[in-house]
């Protein structure tokens, strides 16, 4: 098969990593890739939200599978635009339509999408900014911190977490003044739970369903959760918290009620959905679903899967997954990101890279890399991440410790306690 991945990051490259090994895959091209996945297939300059480029691109390649990495694309209604395009139609693609995407595109229809199907969550009170009063007296109800969410895309910045009511009164109008843009037109509230956090993933046709390992990613910046938040430092699979009662708990109290909320709602769904789950006192509780994979925690969930993708995603279009069984390496992997100086602020592009073919016992996986004149330079605040193996937590992160000791750019900089 030709195989096309929308998308440019750390993400994008892992699932190319796990697609070049099947013997399913004939060429592999990315849209637009970076400087890692030009290793695996062909870059193509692409932007993956010009739906007419990508579909020039498509039949230019004679593409039979397209892999959409990013949410912004799903949100706008790619699938759609395959299924409803004649000489699309027949391409297979991976993820859910526009209405689907909406489960991440919009916090609102995702929260009461939870409620229709009885799928435990915080309690919430979506608020335009008419309707401010409401907001006040709601959040008065509430203990601190208080958290608020742009209903849209806001490109990972759209939450905030506030411990003082006053200023928390004014950062919802400063959102619903524009402080994300039109995300924040409709503004979420939410009880903030407390507990620990991991990510769930599954594989999905809208009816059936296959469990992917479940990962536990790092958002801020400094060791010891410290600092500003961030696209994400690091991830671990598996994660010790997430036991066998607890996933039990998880796939019969969220998984199993949102796929048949998505059947008995008519969704078209043939992808990923991510599950952001909280773990309250062993009991989960759904923060939120994205419609795609996550990132760094796709860096650590694909090296665990020993399937083979290309088989699963032929089994998804063909509604043929019931047929198919999830292997799983027992191991634990972890994932250190390496990010430019300044980082999640103010960084500087274009900083040359060095020493990376010293790196032989993990693997890395390219975030914001170019080549410019010959030369692998950075090309993002996140620029790499480190993945590496071992029988333990500790063993793995050591590993990704070296590994990221060897590469050598000014201003690197990450953290050396992910998974302790």
């Amino acid at each position: 098969m030709n195989i096309l991945i929308l998308g440019s990051g750390g993400r994008e490259h892992a699932l190319g990593w796990k697609i070049r090994q099947s013997p399913l895959t004939k060429h592999l091209f990315f849209a637009q890739g970076n400087a890692g996945t030009a290793s695996l297939g062909i870059n193509i300059n692409v932007d993956y939200n010009d739906f007419e480029a990508v579909k020039q691109t498509v039949l230019e390649n004679k593409i039979d599978l397209v892999v959409v990495g990013p949410e912004e694309p799903l949100v706008k209604g790619i699938v759609n635009y395959f299924f409803n395009d004649k000489e699309l139609n027949g391409v297979k693609i991976i993820g859910p339509s526009k209405n689907g995407a909406q489960l991440e595109g919009s916090k609102d229809f995702a929260k009461k999408f939870m409620h229709r199907h009885n799928i435990p969550t915080a309690r919430y009170l979506s608020i335009k900014s008419h309707n401010i009063v409401a907001a006040m007296d709601f959040m008065k109800q509430l203990q601190p911190p208080y958290v608020l969410k742009a209903d849209g895309l806001a490109g990972g910045k759209g939450v905030l977490i506030i411990d003082d009511y006053a200023q928390a009164c004014l950062e919802l109008k400063n959102m619903h003044a524009g402080k994300f843009g039109d995300a924040s037109k409709i503004v979420v509230i939410e009880e903030f739970l407390k507990g620990s956090e991991l990510s769930v993933f599954v594989l999905t046709d809208g009816e059936n369903y296959l469990i992917l390992p479940e990962a536990k990613d790092y958002k801020r910046i400094g060791e010891g959760n410290t600092g500003l938040n961030t696209g994400g430092m690091g991830a671990i699979s598996p994660v010790p918290a997430a036991d066998t009662d607890f996933m039990k708990k998880v796939e019969e109290q969220i998984i199993k009620p949102t796929i048949n909320g998505i059947k008995s709602e008519k969704i078209g769904y043939k992808g990923f959905i991510f599950f952001g789950i909280m773990n309250v006192n062993g009991n989960p509780y759904l923060i939120e679903y994205n419609v795609r994979m996550g990132d760094p925690e796709t860096q650590v969930v694909l090296p665990r899967l020993k399937n083979d993708i290309v088989d699963l995603f032929i089994a998804l279009h063909n509604k043929q997954l019931q047929e198919k069984t999830i292997e799983i390496y027992n191991g634990f992997v972890v994932t250190i990101v390496l990010v430019s100086g300044g980082y999640p602020e103010n960084y500087n592009k274009g900083i040359k890279i060095l020493n990376i073919e010293n790196v032989d016992n993990s693997i890395l996986f390219h975030s914001g890399t170019a080549i410019e004149y010959g030369k692998l330079v950075t090309n993002g605040g996140r620029v790499f991440a480190v993945t590496s193996f071992g029988e333990t937590i500790e063993s793995a992160r050591e590993q990704a410790i070296d590994s990221a000791n060897l590469i050598n750019f000014e201003g690197k900089y990450f953290r050396k306690d992910i998974g302790s």
